[in-house]
């Protein structure tokens, strides 16, 4: 069975790291951008099956992240995980398309959850 691809884009780059080294441990091939124009970029070439987005960065924000991946790839499934959230934000992310909307800190096993089920909603 092919392993799920998921791709974590966060700006907190030890966050990010040791997020990719715990789901790598459970099985996922995980890889990572550290902002929304490198997230794009790796979408184009190597489509993931699942985005764990993070939407407070630097240049392009998550939240034009996910409008413009959901645009061009809209069977990519897109999990909005962030420590600024607001409901304003959640609705917005929802709006656009985003599978679910966390709030950091989030339990592994849970994001591990919301990841498979993500890509059963995909399939």
């Amino acid at each position: 069975m092919e392993k799920l691809k998921v791709l974590l884009v966060d700006d907190e780059e030890e966050f990010i790291k040791t997020l990719s080294e715990r789901l790598q441990l459970r099985g996922f091939v995980a890889e990572i951008a550290f902002n929304g124009e490198y997230a794009l970029k790796i979408v184009n070439d190597r489509l993931p099956d699942v985005m764990v987005l993070d939407l407070k960065m630097p240049g392009i924000d998550g939240m034009e992240v996910l409008r413009q991946v959901k645009k061009a790839y809209p069977e990519i499934q897109i999990i909005i995980l962030t420590g600024h959230g607001s409901e304003k934000d959640k609705r917005e992310a929802l709006h656009f398309g985003a599978y679910d909307y966390l709030q950091k800190p989030v339990e592994i096993n849970t994001l591990i959850d919301k990841i498979n089920s993500a890509h059963k909603y995909k399939l």
